[in-house]
């Protein structure tokens, strides 16, 4: 608990107030009340929407299976108020208050959790047919797009693009995904681990074609640098996302290098009482030795148990997670955990033209990270592995029959 905090002559502050309805802010939300906090909780969200799971979007929402994907928390019953549909533009943190286009809004805590924000196609704003796909709105504009079966060219060959391009070619789409990098998921995986990757769009139908960059996106047609043109009854973008930290500009809040909110490992930010999660914050990882960005579902569902407890300030919580995310493409269940960049070691699983395979990265024979395509058990191991730093085997590691359990050093 900060020093201004306590001296508004009480243990706990009695008011928090969460920027940001999305999952990291919802969870937030929620766990304060779990762990027993008695104060105002004030959740602000820009969309009016009642706040919503973002993963359905990309399959159940689009291909009308689902009409939404809303939490399923009682938000009366748990004493959090609701602001939907109100944008914050800034905060004053020496007033302890948080801007917003409907007046500013006084904390004693706050908690930034703005999530992330798609980065456009330079030259297609405006042009009719373009889309992004990050919201629930967004999600239903594109519906009618695939009920329609319509030839749809999809920029970006990253997770997203791959999710919406399997939901396209579900619902009978012709699908074009272009990449300018010479594989997918470059800015994510090694060249080994992303080529056999590559083989799975034709497999399902659809085109892949790399080294290839958008000059400009004309009403019906993409039109790459080489001249190409292609059909295009709608242009879906996925060429990554970026923290949603404009607003905090001036607030002395300091910002990474990616525009994040650079936390501590308790999550909170250069300021005062005020705490970042999700998608929208970096921290230092003890485990990996180096900051991290994590834009993913489980870094938003973990993170804010770490906020709450430290809000609380019962006993100071560390952040420290292994990281994970999961991704549903062409028919294959994929699961990633850890984090890879300083493996010295890569060992596979499998083979890697087949349905199932895992790749996995050590750290001097330590399990620093792993992939796992279709198999599901050598993920759940595998991050317990990671967690434990236990030493491995390299050796029944690459035995694709041997759990990844029984693969340690002392096996």
């Amino acid at each position: 608990m900060s020093e201004q905090t306590q001296q508004r002559g009480t243990s706990q502050p009695r008011r928090v107030v969460v920027a940001g309805a999305g999952m990291a802010g919802v969870q937030t939300a929620v766990a304060l009340r779990e762990m027993g906090f008695t104060g105002t909780v004030t959740l602000i969200g820009a969309e009016p929407h009642q706040p919503y799971d973002r993963p359905p979007l990309s399959k159940a929402v689009l291909l009308g299976k689902a009409e939404g994907s809303a939490f399923d928390v009682d938000f009366e019953a748990l004493g959090i108020e609701l602001q939907l549909g109100r944008e914050v533009l800034g905060v004053r943190p020496a007033d302890h208050e948080l801007d917003t286009e409907a007046g500013p809004v006084p904390y004693d805590v706050l908690v930034l959790a703005t999530g992330a924000e798609p980065i456009r196609l330079p030259g297609a704003e405006g042009v009719p047919g373009v889309h992004l796909l990050r919201t629930l709105d967004d999600a239903e504009r594109l519906r009618p797009v695939l009920a329609r079966q319509h030839d749809i060219v999809v920029v970006g060959a990253g997770w997203i693009g791959a999710e919406f391009a399997t939901a396209a070619r579900e619902a009978g789409c012709a699908v074009t995904v272009v990449e300018a990098a010479d594989r997918p998921l470059a800015g994510a995986l090694p060249a080994e681990v992303a080529a056999p990757m590559a083989a799975w769009y034709a497999d399902s139908g659809a085109v892949l074609r790399t080294h290839a960059r958008v000059e400009r996106v004309e009403p019906g047609t993409v039109v790459l640098d080489d001249g190409s043109r292609l059909p295009a009854d709608a242009v879906v973008v996925g060429i990554g996302a970026r923290p949603a930290t404009a607003w905090l500009a001036g607030s002395d809040i300091k910002l990474g290098k990616h525009g994040e909110v650079v936390a501590d490992d308790r999550l909170q930010t250069s300021v005062p009482d005020v705490y970042a999660v999700g998608d929208c914050a970096s921290f230092p990882s003890g485990r990996y030795g180096e900051r991290l960005l994590v834009h993913h579902w489980d870094n938003a569902l973990q993170g804010p148990r770490t906020v709450a407890a430290n809000i609380i300030g019962e006993a100071p919580a560390v952040y420290d997670p292994v990281p994970y995310f999961w991704s549903e493409q062409f028919g294959r269940f994929v699961q990633y955990a850890g984090h890879h960049a300083s493996a010295d070691t890569t060992l596979w699983r499998g083979d890697r033209s087949g349905p199932s395979w895992t790749v996995c990265w050590l750290r001097e024979n330590r399990l620093v990270a792993l992939l796992a395509v279709g198999r599901p058990r050598d993920l759940a191991q595998g991050r317990r592995l990671i967690e434990a730093g236990a030493e491995m085997n390299p050796v029944l590691i690459s035995d694709p029959a041997r759990p990844l359990k029984t693969a340690t050093a002392t096996a």
